[in-house]
């Protein structure tokens, strides 16, 4: 029996059903609408559709790899990682081989 995965990487579609800037596709992964648009800049990027009023669209990693468009929706893999010390602190010390 097959198991799918929230996390991870999933294909989406070839990079040539968006091949001008404007165009776009709407796909539905794991219940979740997700659009992927092309920019003026030519650039894929990915956007989940919140279903909250107002709610604005949720960026989504997205990467193409050899012409297909992958897209991340672990919200873990958004964040980013945050040092325990807010400050480095040098510290002077003498060692003991001196």
């Amino acid at each position: 029996m097959a198991t799918a995965y929230r996390s991870g990487w999933h294909f989406i579609d070839l990079v040539t059903a968006i091949p001008h800037s404007g165009d776009s596709l709407m796909v539905t992964v794991f219940g979740e609408p997700v659009v992927v648009t092309r920019d003026e800049d030519d650039d894929v990027r990915a956007y989940r559709l919140l279903r909250r009023p107002r709610g604005a669209p949720q960026p989504v990693r997205c990467a193409i790899r050899y012409g297909m468009i992958f897209v991340n929706l672990d919200q873990r893999d958004h964040r980013l990682a945050e040092p325990d010390t807010p400050e480095m602190t040098t510290i002077s010390a003498t060692p003991r081989s001196a």
